[in-house]
C-alpha cells in the first residue's frame, strides 16, 4: 500500500481509539463521584446513629 492510502486509515483509527478514552475517562468520573457520594451517606448514617 501506499503511503497515501495509509494515511486516511491511521487518521480512523486514532479518532476511534480516542473516542474509546474518552468513554473511560467519562465512567472513571462517574465512578469517583459514586465512590464520593457513597462515603458521605455512609458519614451521615453514622452520625445519625451517634445522636
Amino acid at each position: 500500500m501506499k503511503l497515501s492510502h495509509l494515511a486516511p486509515i491511521a487518521a480512523i483509527l486514532a479518532v476511534v481509539t480516542l473516542a474509546g478514552c474518552a468513554n473511560t475517562i467519562r465512567g472513571v468520573g462517574a465512578d469517583a463521584a459514586n465512590t464520593v457520594n457513597a462515603t458521605q451517606n455512609a458519614g451521615h448514617r453514622v452520625a445519625n446513629s451517634a445522636q
